[in-house]
């Protein structure tokens, strides 16, 4: 007998033996898997979080973001613009000086309003720049962590967090998994400050000594030069550091989402609706399919009987179901009147007395062959359709 295809898998010989096999494989995997193993710390969440959940968090403002990241490119940012600036800023610095040494007899401060424009102008041409690529900066290191997101939630005055919770701080702060990594994190950052520094100083000792003797402009370029390299090489090494503290707020942030089953089943009945509802559905639905079940039966496929007393009628369309479907069913006198119906409308009868019992006490009108009986299913149609074939070629040779 050859095989058959029943929602977009091939049956053939011995596919029930393997099928078996994988089951069993599979169910002693999972008894011998603990959830516990995977459970949120202290509260039993063992659920991955729905996408429902994410989402909700995310409109309320609550997504996985590192602090560090931002932090670093707002010192690397700057400090770049401030490298590639300097001649502006420096510039701008001589002229301010300039002005207003040149007008420090002519003009009083407390009448004359051209001091205090002057001020601002200098000092919008000196610090816009700097605060505009700090802006972008930020701005930027939120958008490649959690994207275009914008919400007033986290601004909402919530009383309830007024309230000292000093045993939950400190037992998050002090003796959790997220104490333990900020504190090794603060540490590696004092580190790698101090060490920078170190080094940078030391290269440049000798002109540190000698500024007392140097000349003004010297001293400025050497003190400037070294603060420059001091911020970037930090901001640089700071950001390698905020790739693992990235990594972790996600797992964190994941962590702090999951939930437990009840809440999963919960989400679930506001989604699908409530079981008893849709149960009741369903009923009705079958109450109307069976009485209409009669006139299916001239489109079924086949007619599984016992051979008496019980007869199922099943019809199958690849390019529209997955599975074959349950279009009839009857006991006794409806049996009767099925095969009648059938015989009338040349629908196969197949005598299978087990597989016949077991789709009438299992499935209603309506539903769908489960996947334990596939390849019986797969088997009894490809004989039908063999024996169909050689009716159409009988018919073609008496014609």
């Amino acid at each position: 007998m050859r095989g058959y295809r029943i929602g977009g898998r091939f049956f053939g010989p011995g596919e029930t033996a393997r099928r078996g096999e994988r089951n069993r494989a599979a169910r002693a995997f999972a008894a011998a898997m603990d959830l516990q193993w995977f459970a949120a710390e202290d509260e039993g969440r063992t659920e991955e979080p729905s996408e429902y959940k994410i989402r909700k968090a995310r409109e309320e403002g609550r997504v996985a973001k590192s602090q560090e990241l931002t932090g670093a490119l707002i010192l690397l940012l700057p400090a770049l613009s401030l490298l590639f600036l300097a001649p502006f800023i420096l510039r701008t610095c001589v002229e301010m000086i300039r002005f207003f040494f040149s007008r420090a007899v002519e003009l009083d401060p407390a009448k004359d309003g051209i001091i205090a424009g002057a001020f601002f102008s200098y000092f919008i041409r000196l610090a816009l720049p700097v605060a505009a690529v700090s802006m972008a900066a930020a701005i930027f290191a939120n958008l490649v962590q959690t994207g275009p997101l914008f919400t007033i939630k986290p601004l909402v005055p919530d009383f309830s967090k007024i309230v000292p919770r000093f045993g939950r701080y400190f037992r998050r702060t002090l003796f959790s998994m997220e104490g333990l990594f900020n504190f090794i994190k603060s540490i590696i950052k004092m580190a790698i400050i101090g060490t920078v520094a170190f080094f940078l100083i030391r290269s440049e000792i000798r002109g540190l000594v000698n500024l007392q003797t140097a000349e003004l402009w010297q001293g400025i370029r050497l003190v400037s030069s070294l603060a420059v390299r001091m911020l970037i090489i930090s901001a640089l090494l700071l950001l390698v550091l905020s790739i693992p503290d990235f990594m972790f707020q996600r797992w964190q942030y994941r962590e702090s989402l999951k939930m437990t089953k009840e809440e999963v089943k919960e989400e679930r009945k506001m989604y699908e609706g409530d079981p008893q509802i849709k149960s009741r559905l369903r009923q009705r639905m079958r109450e109307i399919m069976t009485r209409n079940m009669l006139v299916n039966v001239p489109k079924a496929d086949v007619v599984i009987t016992n051979p008496t007393h019980y007869a199922v009628a099943l019809e199958y369309h690849p390019e529209q179901r997955t599975a074959p479907q349950v279009s009839a069913k009857g006991a006794d006198e409806a049996a009767l009147r099925i095969r009648e119906i059938a015989k009338q409308n040349s629908v196969p009868l197949v005598e299978h007395k087990p597989l016949a019992r077991a789709l009438y006490a299992e499935l209603e009108v309506g539903d769908f062959i489960p996947e334990q009986y596939y390849e019986a299913i797969a088997i009894i149609l490809a004989g039908v359709s063999k024996i169909n074939e050689e009716r159409r070629r009988a018919e073609g040779l008496g014609a």
